[in-house]
């Protein structure tokens, strides 16, 4: 069926055409390269097997060969044999099956094992195989990319499989939980108001990576960087996911929705010294991670087993043209980088004060029109936030979570901290002269609780994770408000709810880019359980039988997202911090017109903003005393005030929604206990 050529090295992983495919890969001191062909996903032997040679099929460090008649959906795998060098670092492993680098698309069998791909032996029988893909056959018709600035935009995170997966989602139970199912709910999304979803990890993992039986369900342990996750397609056929995963961007763009990626270039499913070998191990181990001096163990920075050598040249490559491939084929409209300092550090580990790989993507001109976000820190100690290196990048403000939570709660010596955080932090990026945008401010995501779990646990519970409650984060800063967990009691509810209403108004209406949890907007809760990454089940999916008794809570979520991007609110907030020192164009007050409480006891606080450009003024009152108080009211231009939301009201009447009838007042305002208002001149 096949013939052979010499092939090139001008482009890694698979090129496609009529006529067949090049297959490259990078492995700098390999002996002998052997590429591998199967029929079907449950063979146990290779049906065609060719051998490189090291004349006529290797340039430099490249291996690269053409085979004639390849066609899409052709399963394919390599054997790389090399030196044994253990102190230097190489793990050559000729009898394991390797994954492409930049295969496409990966095949995981019925008789798929991850322990055969550890330690010695063959896995021949039981291996993942790459998938050889036309890339370019797909019909994007129309499509184009939003485009929302940062200052209009409101991130959703959530997870692709969990989103649909739970049996409320009311969709056919083939599409539930994956890209055709997130499809089917574009309607809530775009009713939600939110014009951005940040999706969990969508490159292909190994859902049986797994501890005390259970499974990977987050997916942060990569195989690949540039396939989309088979089991998020519910077109089961060899190439379904790669066209399911852009029918689902192409639906999104149609609704105005932008696609961000949640990406892991920080560690690979491979683990540390004693796990498998899928793929980068296998084709050059010290080039592709970052080693021990001695060579026997890997630097953990990742908290996952081993840490990605993101400063190497090749590594870098790689991790720019994963970028590109998912701009260019896949249409995705930006990334969140999964423990971006990782990037920052060199080869042996060592933070660095220009880090290239950081620098490179920044200034990279194909990703110039993307959304660039950082999880400024890693697990090795390193935290970065406000001095990551580039200028494009926005951060998660790690700052705004902790503080806003602290405040929220009523911890004493905070109003100075939270008062900057509803500002972007001026404290952290002002001296930059960054726009305010730089922050995304954010109070809960995928990692930690939710929000209703927030205000209904002091301690995390996370017992069924099978680690005994050790796992996840033990500083949550949360509070229960007087039981933990679940309770009959009505005033410790209604108390709840409103807390959850004034850390929605805290993270839509401040300064900086928005970013809300899926499901927070429902009340959703994973009883108490704050490290939800091996929990695939109702319990931690969307349930969409909670939407009817929170209705309240959503009601009030989109209108609260409505409100952000009015003129009334958004615009007044977004430009005051460009005029701050200019134009004086915001205040701070206290129960007293221009009187603020800056003192460790206070408790609440007012902010008046001017719109620079139009009449409008907003006044916010933040009253998280344990009391109600009187706040007087500074002049108004139209000589009243009209009430946008209270979140100390009951619902229906907590937030102002176009044709309810008007409240207005005048000279003082009287904010119950733990409540935010929102005025308007």
């Amino acid at each position: 069926m096949f013939s052979t050529g010499k092939g090139k090295p001008d482009k890694l992983g698979v090129t496609y055409s009529k006529n067949g495919a090049n297959f490259c890969v990078y492995a700098r001191l390999a002996q002998c390269v052997k590429l591998l062909f199967f029929k079907n996903k449950d063979d146990l032997v290779a049906s065609n097997t060719f051998e490189l040679s090291s004349g006529d099929n290797r340039t430099a460090y490249y291996w690269h060969i053409f085979v004639a008649g390849v066609k899409p959906g052709q399963l394919y795998g390599f054997s790389v044999t090399g030196p044994y060098r253990p102190h230097k670092g190489t793990a050559f492993a000729p009898e394991k099956v390797l994954l492409d680098p930049y295969g496409l698309l990966i095949e995981r069998g019925d008789n798929f094992s991850r322990e055969a791909a550890i330690g010695e032996g063959s896995n021949i029988a039981q291996c993942l195989k790459s998938v050889v893909v036309d890339i370019d056959d797909y019909d994007w018709g129309n499509d184009t990319a939003p485009r929302h600035s940062f200052a209009n935009t409101v991130i959703y995170e959530m997870h692709v499989g969990g989103f649909t997966r739970h049996p409320s989602a009311n969709i056919d139970s083939n599409k539930r939980g994956t890209y055709a199912g997130l499809i089917e709910k574009i309607p809530y999304l775009k009713a939600l108001g939110i014009n951005a979803v940040e999706l969990m990890p969508v490159h292909q993992f190994d859902p049986s990576e797994h501890h005390a039986g259970l499974v990977n369900y987050w997916g942060y342990s990569p195989l690949s960087f540039f396939a989309p996750h088979r089991e998020y397609s519910s077109d089961k056929s060899v190439l379904g996911p790669i066209n399911e995963f852009r029918d689902m961007v192409k639906a999104l763009h149609a609704a105005g929705i932008e696609v961000i990626l949640d990406v892991v270039y920080n560690h690979t499913a491979e683990g540390d010294e004693t796990g498998p070998t899928f793929s980068l191990r296998g084709f050059d181990n010290d080039d592709y991670y970052i080693l021990s001096a001695d060579g026997q163990h890997y630097m953990n920075f990742s908290g996952c087993g081993n840490t990605l050598n993101g400063t190497h040249p090749v590594v870098r490559r790689m991790i720019i043209d994963s970028l590109h491939f998912w701009v260019e084929k896949m249409h995705v409209d930006g990334f969140r980088f999964d423990l971006a300092s990782i990037l920052s550090r060199d080869e042996q580990g060592v933070p660095m004060l220009s880090p290239p790989t950081l620098r490179s993507i920044d200034t990279d001109p194909i990703l110039a029109s993307v959304k660039l976000i950082a999880e400024a820190w890693d697990a090795g100690g390193l935290y970065q936030v406000g001095s990551l290196a580039g200028q494009r990048w926005r951060e998660w403000n790690g700052y705004f979570r902790d503080d806003v939570r602290c405040f929220v709660r009523g911890d004493r010596g905070m109003v100075n901290k939270f008062a900057a955080r509803l500002i972007s932090s001026p404290d952290i990026y002002g001296e930059h002269h960054f726009e305010p945008e730089k922050s995304v401010n954010f109070i809960t995501c995928h990692d930690g609780f939710t929000l209703n779990d927030l205000v209904s646990y002091n301690e995390k519970h996370n017992f069924a994770n099978g680690e005994s409650n050790r796992d996840g984060c033990d500083h949550n800063f949360s509070w229960n408000h007087g039981i933990e967990g679940q309770t009959a009691d009505p005033q410790i509810i209604q108390l709840r709810r409103q807390q959850i209403k004034n850390m929605l108004v805290i993270t839509l209406l401040s300064l900086g880019t928005p970013m809300i949890l899926m499901g927070d907007e429902i009340a959703h809760s994973q009883q108490g359980n704050n490290n939800g990454y091996c929990q695939d089940n109702p319990q931690f999916w969307f349930d969409w039988g909670k939407i009817e008794e929170n209705s309240d809570l959503l009601r009030f979520t989109k209108a609260l997202i409505k409100h952000r991007t009015a003129v009334s609110v958004n615009e007044t907030l977004r430009y005051s911090l460009h005029d701050i020192i200019a134009q004086s164009a915001l205040k701070w007050h206290g129960v007293k017109v221009n009187q603020p409480d800056w003192s460790n006891t206070s408790h609440a606080i007012a902010m008046e903003s001017c719109h620079p450009h139009f009449s409008t003024v907003s006044y916010v009152i933040f009253n998280f005393y344990w009391e109600e108080l009187t706040f007087e009211l500074p002049a108004s231009p139209s000589g009243e005030w009209l009430r946008i939301l209270d979140t100390a009201l009951p619902p229906g009447e907590d937030i102002y929604i176009d044709g309810d009838k008007k409240e207005w007042v005048s000279h003082e305002y009287i904010a119950a206990p733990r409540s935010v208002i929102v005025l308007i001149g």
